[in-house]
């Protein structure tokens, strides 16, 4: 089944991608419509409860603003929180991030493991991007960040990479563009092969709910099928993030 939080403004809650850093609301609105957010997953079993430690997101926000190098994203700051937040809560072993440009959005999941915000010890954290060039830039600034620990930027294709994991994937973040037209539709085809690997209670993020929801339509019904465990669409700005049990 599907549920939803929307946020009142999240129209107007609009970003320059190429500038991630501006601040475009204050502290105390950024943590209520995030709260909130927290608080429709818990109510849908998805998360046990939304309690994070706020000091150790402000490290890692501190830290990624210091040394990462992006040269446009569209991860809104209430999103980078959210990201931060879902992963500080659920803390899974094993997470695979498809599609990850420069890094930002995996650091955005991974930094709750490793660098200045860590909160828990995880085994492995692997951001998958197709093109290798910007796999290797995100090598640079994970490393930058979290030059020791269990995160790791690889270069390959999302849909092989999940299909040959060893080992079981206890989160998984979507935001990769397929080829030959595909675009966001490959979220589907991901998952799909990474299913087998997914232990019952698995969580998956897939980001672009909103904006991209006509290329996502299969991916969405799949997700939001009865035999799924809940899904709901996370609607803070204008890109969405759909969270999935599985």
């Amino acid at each position: 089944m599907t549920q939803q939080y929307r946020a009142d403004d999240w129209e107007e809650y609009r970003m320059n991608t190429r500038e991630p850093f501006v601040e475009l609301e204050s502290l105390e609105r950024e943590l209520a419509v995030v709260d909130e957010a927290l608080e429709t997953l818990v109510n849908a079993g998805v998360l046990p409860h939304r309690d994070y430690d706020h000091a150790a997101f402000d490290a890692h926000r501190r830290a990624v603003r210091g040394c990462f190098e992006i040269p446009w994203t569209a991860i809104s700051p209430r999103m980078e929180r959210i990201l931060w937040a879902i992963n500080a809560i659920a803390r899974p072993k094993r997470m695979i991030a498809a599609g990850i440009f420069c890094g930002f959005t995996f650091i955005s999941n991974a930094g709750a493991g490793v660098g200045p915000g860590a909160v828990y010890r995880p085994e492995d954290l692997v951001g998958v991007e197709v093109k290798a060039d910007e796999a290797e830039r995100a090598r640079r600034n994970v490393e930058a960040l979290a030059p020791r620990g269990p995160a790791r930027s690889v270069a390959a294709d999302a849909v092989d990479f999940v299909a040959e994991y060893c080992g079981p994937i206890d989160l998984l973040y979507l935001d990769a563009d397929g080829d030959r037209g595909r675009g966001k539709g490959i979220y589907l085809e991901i998952l799909e092969a990474a299913l087998p690997m997914m232990p019952p209670g698995s969580l998956v993020l897939a980001h672009n709910s909103v904006n991209c929801a006509d290329r996502l339509q299969d991916y969405l019904s799949f997700v939001r099928d009865d035999a799924m465990a809940a899904s709901v669409n996370v609607i803070v700005d204008p890109e969405g993030l759909e969270v999935s049990v599985v």
